[in-house]
């Protein structure tokens, strides 16, 4: 990493102390069975998700899953870049996680795809602030598999 790299960073995380340090430092979440295999989930905050292995009235644990590794991510880059004073116009995101086919079915490879509108958006900028997610800022991408490849790409509009 070149010296000015190193400066960005140091000041783009200067920028963000203090906003990850504001977490819950244990979070809770209720399960309850409503019938079947059906189950409503709440956080504790009351923000509520519902769980359907057969997918016909809720998501799978799985797909919830995928969507906070996405999520994450979204929230991280966004917040870089907007720290790098672009303006964003447009932010999409597609994934596809890949299962190991026999149990444990975890994740074998989650793939993403940045979809992002706005002014002064480079790709060095949008390589620079999913790089800071992937290596220190996830907190969802560091709590899974360390064998788990996630690939990230964009197309700046």
């Amino acid at each position: 990493m070149s010296e000015k790299d190193e400066q960005e960073v140091a000041n783009l995380e200067g920028e963000i102390t203090g906003w990850k340090e504001k977490i819950l430092p244990v979070n809770k979440g209720f399960i309850e069975l409503e019938r079947d295999l059906y189950f409503m989930c709440r956080t504790q905050r009351g923000y509520e998700v519902e769980f359907d292995p057969r997918y016909e009235e809720g998501c799978s644990p799985t797909e919830t899953l995928l969507l906070s590794v996405g999520g994450c991510l979204a929230i991280d880059v966004v917040m870089f870049l907007r720290k790098m004073k672009c303006e964003i116009t447009k932010f999409k995101m597609k994934l596809d996680g890949e299962r190991n086919l026999t149990p444990p079915q975890y994740y074998k490879s989650i793939n993403i795809i940045i979809e992002i509108a706005g002014d002064n958006i480079t790709p060095r900028k949008l390589d620079r602030a999913i790089s800071l997610s992937q290596e220190k800022y996830c907190s969802v991408f560091h709590s899974l598999r360390s064998d788990l490849k996630v690939n990230v790409s964009y197309e700046i509009q």
